[in-house]
């Protein structure tokens, strides 16, 4: 292979040297990160959040663009038709890893079409409701649940969206009967559960905890196995009584296939710097998330995994597109 090299070196000078300096030279533009989800959900938020400083270790502009639709696949579709040179990314959060149990039919394979290039950040959902809602716990809201079956309602980002199956999961494992209300993105969501039009809604804590804070929402529990930094007098739904139940949501970045792997390798260092340079890491703990990071590999391994589990929710639930 090394000889091939040499002998097309030698044939074609001017075209590998152009290929050599095009990627040693990159970023020579403005980077898009795209996001597949609603301005004011968790992903836009934790997007806008770190490119600022993705942007500083890049020497580039790095600028957010939300592309909305079908769960997030929209945006990725975009993402996986683009030229593979680094200048249009995807932030993708945990409907990523679910489209594939929903839709046969995507415009692109999840597996195939784009590259793992870092986990950003992993954070738990809250159990918000209104305030007006006669309920103060998890347990009471469950009561109320049993008292009136079919009459509460949650809202979501889409239907199959992480936060639908966070509500599957609690209706299956507290053994309630509640109706599911699907909006085009989080941030619709969280809206109209402030606004009083649908119960309660499982939002992210990146973006429904100043709104717990400021109270327009009535935090319940946190769904992550241990409480949120960020909300450390709620307990986790599970400790709150509702046995087994765990989930979160992630966050990470990634990139069109046969992106060349210094570019890939060039987007993990710098976004694992941004995530944990000082002001950054505060602002997303304080927020209740985790920091993230890490290799291409673990991020990969990350989604094979959640992939699977989202799978089984989906067919347990008979969750449809």
């Amino acid at each position: 292979m090394f000889k091939a090299a040499i002998i097309a070196c030698a044939a074609l000078p001017c075209f590998v040297s152009t290929g050599l300096l095009a990627q040693s030279s990159y970023p020579v533009k403005p980077i898009r990160l795209v996001v597949g989800q609603a301005t004011g959900g968790a992903t836009d938020v934790i997007s806008r959040l770190v490119s600022p400083k993705l942007s500083e270790q890049l020497g580039q502009q790095v600028i957010v663009e939300n592309r909305t639709g079908a769960a997030g696949s929209i945006g990725a579709a975009f993402v996986a038709k683009s030229a593979p040179d680094g200048y249009n990314l995807l932030v993708a959060s945990s409907s990523y890893a679910i489209n594939p149990s929903l839709y046969t039919d995507m415009p692109f394979d999840p597996v195939r079409d784009l590259l793992p290039v870092t986990l950003i950040a992993e954070a738990p959902f809250l159990l918000v409701v209104h305030p007006s809602m006669p309920v103060r716990s998890v347990s009471d809201l469950v009561t109320l649940a049993k008292q009136k079956p079919g009459t509460l309602n949650f809202a979501s980002g889409g239907n199959g969206s992480s936060g639908h199956l966070a509500g599957e999961l609690f209706k299956f494992l507290a053994g309630v009967n509640i109706v599911h209300i699907p909006y085009k993105g989080a941030g619709p969501a969280l809206v109209d559960v402030m606004a009083g039009q649908v119960h309660f809604t499982f939002g992210s804590v990146l973006s429904s905890m100043g709104h717990v804070k400021n109270g327009r929402l009535r935090g319940l529990g946190v769904t992550g196995g241990k409480r949120s930094p960020g909300a450390p007098d709620l307990p986790t739904i599970a400790e709150a009584g509702v046995k087994g139940y765990q989930t979160t949501s992630w966050y990470g970045l990634l990139a069109p296939a046969n992106t060349p792997a210094q570019i890939v390798s060039l987007l993990s260092a710098s976004m694992n710097k941004a995530v944990h340079s000082p002001d950054v890491k505060n602002k997303i703990i304080t927020d209740g998330a985790e920091p993230d990071g890490g290799t291409p590999k673990q991020f990969q391994d990350l989604m094979a995994a959640e992939m699977r589990r989202a799978a089984e929710i989906v067919k347990r639930a008979g969750i449809k597109p």
